[in-house]
Parts: C-alpha cells; structure tokens; sequence
C-alpha cells in the first residue's frame, strides 16, 4: 500500500509523543552526561585497545586480543568521526569487507567474495536480533538502520560462525551492539542538510526510573536525494524514512538483568526498474515507488552465578512489510534463544544452547514475480555445545564445537569447527580455526517464478526468448570448509598489526541451469520462446586471501588506522553444466582493497579525520577501480554543541561501484557529496 509522506510523518509525530509523554514522566537526564566519552577510545593505548570486550566470536564476554577469530570492532567514535550516516557505509572500515553502493538506496555487501544485492553468505545481527531476510537470503541495507549515536560498537567476524549462530553465517557475521541504556542519559539533539543527505535529524531523551532502571527513546529520520545514471540522467532512486525506538535496561538484584527493547520504521524508495517486454525494444525501464514499514521487539534475561556460569534467556518478534510494484510480502520471525554457560573440571568451560524459530512468509505477485504456494510457515529447531579447553593456563586454549539444526527445506544440518589459541607473550598471539558452515536455500529458490529478461530475435530463434527462472524443491544447501591461520602482536605502544590468511572450499554452490525451451503464446498475442531455467548445486569453488589491519599511535592526538585485503575466487562448474555466467563471482569480488584513516584532536576543541579508500575493478561487470576520499573537520564551539562538515567521495564527481544481479533495475553511481551537521547534548 502506498503511503505519502504527510500521512506517515503525521503517524510518527504521534507514536514519537507517546513514547514522549509516557518516557518523561520521570526524566533524570544530565547535562553532558556523554562529554568525555566521545572520544576516548582515540585516548585508549594499544594494550587498552586490545582488551575491548567482545560477545560475537564466542557468545560470552572475551576481550578483543584473546579471540580465536579474525576480529575487527569499529566503535561508535569510529562511526561519528568517519562521517558516515548509514550502516553500510560504516562497514567500509572493516578490512575483508566487501561493500559496494549499487543506487542511492541499495547496496552490495558481503565478505571474502560472492558479493551482490542479494549476498547469501553473510549473517547480520541487530543486538543478537537476525535481520537475515528468509525471502531470498540476504539483508535488505536500507531498512536496516539504528540511531548511530547509539552504536556501541560493530563486531566484524571475518570467517564462518555457524557453530554458535547457525546456517547462513558462511563467509562471516556483523554483530551491531547498542549501548547500555544507562549510557545514554540526557537528551540528544542532531540535525543536518547537504546536498545528497538533503535534511537529516534525530532526538532521543534518556533517563532513570530507580536506582537500577534506565531508559531511552529516540526517533530519527531523512531524505536522501537520488543519485544519476552513468549518462548523466537522474537515477529516480531518492528515498526518506522515519524511524522511532526504545531501550530499558533494569538490574532487579540477585545477579539478574533484564532488556527491553523495539524498534518501528516506515520509509520510501524509489527505483528506476528493467521490466521484460516481448516487443521491441524487449525491455522497458520505467520508475517505481516502494513502501516499507515494519518493527520488532526484543526482551533478554541474563543470570549470572559466577564469573564462569551465566544463563541467558533470549525473545524477539520481528515483521516486515515490503510493498512494491514488481514484489509485495510481509514476513514474521519469531524467535526463542537458550543459553547456558558453566565450568567444568577447572579446565574447561562449556556453553550449550537450544534454540527455536518461527517464520511466516506471505507474498503478493508483482509484474515479474510470483510464488507458489504465496503463503508459507516455517520452522527452526537448533542446539549447539562449544567446550572451551585450557591447555597451558593463561596461555594457549582450545575451542571445540557444533551446531545441529533442522529446517523445512533440506532438513538436519551439522557445522561443527574447532579453534586454538596461543598467547605467545603479552604483546604476541597466534590462532587458527577449522569450520563447516552451509547456506540453506530460500523461498525464493524453493518457491518463486521470476521473469528475468527477453532475448530478441536472432538467427537462432525468429522469435524473441523469454527466460524465466523456476524454482527448484530440492535444492540443496551449499556448504564451505573454511582453514584459517591469525596473528596479533603489538609494539610498545606505537603499533599494533592483526594479520589473517584464510582458504575456503565451497561445495554444493548455486548454478542456473536450463530445463526447458517450448514456444508459448501466454501472455497472448504474442508468440515466443520461453526458456525455463532453475537454480542446481553443480559448482564447486575455492576462496583464499589475506586480511590485514594495523593501528598507529602517531601522538597522544593523532591515529591512522590501515588496512588492506586480498580476495581471490576461483569457481569449478561441474563438467555437465550449462550456465555461462556460473563463474561471475570470479570477477566481482575486488583483489585489493585498501583503507587509510587518520583521527586527529587539535587545538581549540578541533577535530580532522579523513579517509582514504581503494578499490580494485569488477572485470565481471566492467566495473572500473576508483580511489576516493572522505574529510570531516569537527568543532565543540560550547561544552556540549559540536559543530560539523563533512565531504565525502571528493576525488571524483561520481563513480559505479556495483551492477545488481538477476534482479532487473538501473544501477546509478556514487556522487560526491557535502553535509553539515549540528550537534546538541543536554
């Protein structure tokens, strides 16, 4: 259903003044009850560094230095002082990651190559919420989004994760941690405008109800201007939304803790869309409009024993509605999620889990697309053990484990992995990892039709082909045996360099393979070819690289954080397969990549960051390698309003960085861009 502007801001004014009146009942925020902690992990030393607590790689508190796992943490003074205003964007600082804009409004995102709109490698979690999509196995970036403000820290697995949290996460996890409520006191105000982030602002109000119980609610919103096309037309591909949450976290005594949160958005996009045609030119383009409106809530109970015994309770309900032309579905998740960790024997320290997840899909046939049946419910049955060894105290530990889950489509599935540590000395760590993981179909490989594109007439056919992709029941799940070898070490307190090799073997990978060809005259009156084609496991593949990250400490005031990848895949379709485009993936995942940024605190409460970006070339997509830069220069002209400016992708006017896969619509190219921004604590 489309929905205009005027009524949805209309619908969110009152929602946001109910949370309002119901919030401020009792507010106890503080005036610059955030000063001071903005920028102290430019302040923090390399060894403090090191000793960030993490949750992702073992699902307990570790610190950074002591994961068996290719870790990078981008922090929230990362993502204030980069410049960035979206998730995707802040993920460039991640070394490994693959992240490419395609529109205005859509990105490709994912890790150690097999990238595109639709990555189906790479899970995604919101606070330990999914936001993996069970349409079509993937992340819909534009309606994932939080106040960054709020962003504790990004934990970024390089690697897979299947062990703890299930099928899917193959080539890594993203973890997004928001900060205790009790962290967010006071009241926030920010707002800005340039000239492709046309008006942006958010508020949020934080405050105490007792002694133990904190809470804070915000609500944010934008309108983003479109990009244009490699001609120089407008892309049409411009999009707003609106977005409002909550957080409690309360402390009722006797080592118990309790979460409360949720979120409700509501946004447009528009989109400049390829659609078939069986007469000449056989393809038209033509702009649509989509609506996206959707929410979640999430409730967890942790409680603790003992430093080593903790039990934890997690619950959340998710929905999404996606209203467009050329597709409409509506998707619940409902999720329950046990955990127990305890000691056992001195040595060794066990975590154990169940798990269960419900997912109703209903689906409304578009132009192109349709799914049968067009409504479906799922389920998730999943347990996990993980026995953390200690082999030499302090020293060197091993980390065994598997996950046993059982799902609708191809049924019971094993990812079991095992990790070993040695902490050399202090400032020195070696680590390496052997993992199973699989990617479990989709509704849409299990389930959709989807007109993909017309052939014109040729010497092989006098009539145009139309291709259509059919789905396939039994598909089965593609699978990845991943080695991995790590090394942290630390000099002084000048230099720190986390280095990780990795080889991947893929079995079971996704081919489109043909199965029929017949004349046909629906839709009548046109005669044509139709040319049905289905999606196989008939290739295998190998992935390996290198990742590199490294930490100056130029001064007390000035950081440069580098880092580079290397990624190279190398596809084997089965000797019986048909698809010409099987070994693409080849040539869209970039060789290098490399990143440079500098964080600087000058004088008279100034701030200068910039950021330097590579890229290496797509050949699959004619995709040209690009090198740009981001400057934000910061300014705290009182003790809590910052004044900000921000330019981004400065060294051309605009640039490609993706085309989109299978799903037909024009890609547009990144414009350089300038916005400012005001900043007000209280």
């Amino acid at each position: 259903m489309q929905i205009e502007s005027i009524a949805r801001l209309r619908k969110w004014a009152i929602c946001i003044l109910g949370l309002w009146i119901f919030f401020s009942m009792d507010p106890i925020g503080t005036a610059g009850a955030n000063e001071g902690t903005e920028n102290r992990y430019l302040q923090m030393s390399l060894q403090q560094l090191m000793q960030i607590k993490i949750t992702s790689v073992s699902k307990k508190e570790e610190r950074l230095s002591e994961a068996a796992a290719a870790v990078f943490v981008i922090s929230g003074d990362d993502i204030r002082r980069s410049g960035v205003t979206t998730i995707p964007e802040a993920l460039r600082m991640a070394p490994g990651v693959e992240v490419a804009r395609i529109d205005a409004n859509k990105w490709a995102i994912s890790m150690r190559g097999f990238n595109g709109r639709f990555a189906n490698k790479l899970l995604v979690l919101i606070d330990g919420r999914s936001v993996y999509s069970p349409i079509f196995s993937g992340v819909l970036w534009d309606a994932q989004d939080v106040l960054l403000e709020d962003v504790e820290r990004i934990e970024v697995i390089r690697g897979p994760g299947a062990t703890l949290w299930g099928a899917n996460a193959v080539n890594g996890v993203i973890n997004i941690i928001t900060k205790h409520a009790k962290d967010t006191q006071g009241v926030f105000v920010q707002a800005g405008a340039g000239t492709e982030e046309k008006a942006f602002g958010s508020f949020r109000v934080g405050g105490s109800m007792g002694k133990n119980t904190f809470y804070r609610v915000y609500a944010k919103g934008f309108d983003r201007d479109s990009f244009k096309e490699h001609s120089g037309r407008g892309g049409n591909d411009d999009w707003d939304y609106l977005r409002s949450g909550f957080r409690v976290d309360t402390k009722p005594g006797d080592g118990n803790t309790l979460t409360f949160q949720g979120d409700i958005y509501d946004g447009a996009t528009n989109t400049r869309v390829i659609i078939p045609s069986l007469l000449s030119p056989y393809a038209l383009t033509q702009d649509v409009k989509g609506d996206s409106t959707g929410g979640n809530l999430l409730g967890r109970w942790e409680h603790t024993f003992s430093d080593s015994s903790q039990i934890t309770l997690q619950t959340y309900y998710d929905n999404v509605q996606r209203d467009d032309p050329t597709l409409s579905f509506t998707t619940d998740k409902l999720d329950f999620d046990l955990q127990y960790r305890f000691e056992l024997w001195n040595r060794h320290e066990w975590t154990v889990g169940m798990g269960y997840r419900f997912i109703g899909t209903d689906t409304e046939a578009g132009r192109n697309t349709s799914f049968d049946p067009p409504t479906r419910k799922d389920n998730l049955f999943s347990g996990f053990f993980q026995d953390e060894i200690t082999l030499i105290p302090g020293s060197m530990h091993l980390t065994m484990g598997s996950k046993l889950e059982h799902n609708d489509y191809t049924g019971y599935e094993l990812q079991p992995s095992g990790r070993i540590l040695w902490k050399i000395s202090r400032a020195n760590t070696v680590w390496a990892s052997i993992s199973r993981a699989v990617r479990t179909p989709a509704r849409a490989e299990a389930d959709a039709r989807f007109e993909s594109s017309v052939v014109p007439p040729s010497g092989l056919s006098p009539f145009p082909t139309l291709v259509v992709l059919e789905a396939n029941k039994n598909f089965d799940s593609e699978s990845l045996l991943a080695y991995e070898l790590g090394y942290r070490t630390r000099f002084a307190d000048r230099l720190s360099l986390d280095t990780a090799l990795f080889y991947n073997q893929y079995n079971n990978l996704r081919t489109f393979e043909p199965i029929s060809a017949l004349p046909s005259f629906f839709p009548a009156p046109v005669p044509h070819l139709e040319l049905d084609m289905t999606n196989k496991n008939k290739m295998d593949g190998l992935g390996y690289g290198v990742e590199l990250s490294a930490t100056v400490r130029c001064s007390k005031w000035w950081r440069v954080t580098p880092a580079y990848t290397y990624t190279r895949i190398s596809l084997h379709p089965d000797a019986d397969s048909l698809d010409t485009t099987a070994e693409s993936p080849e040539g869209e995942t970039p060789k290098h990549q490399f990143s440079l940024r500098s964080a600087m605190d000058l004088p008279w409460n100034l701030q200068v960051d910039w950021w330097l970006r590579y890229v290496d070339e797509l050949p699959a997509q004619d995709v040209s390698s690009y090198v740009t830069m981001d400057l934000r220069v910061g300014w705290r002209c009182l003790k809590n309003l910052e004044l900000s400016f921000v330019g981004r992708n400065l060294f051309e006017s605009r640039h490609p960085e993706f085309s989109p896969e299978i799903y037909g619509m024009m890609p547009t190219e990144v414009e350089r861009s300038f916005y400012g921004t005001v900043t007000w604590h209280f």
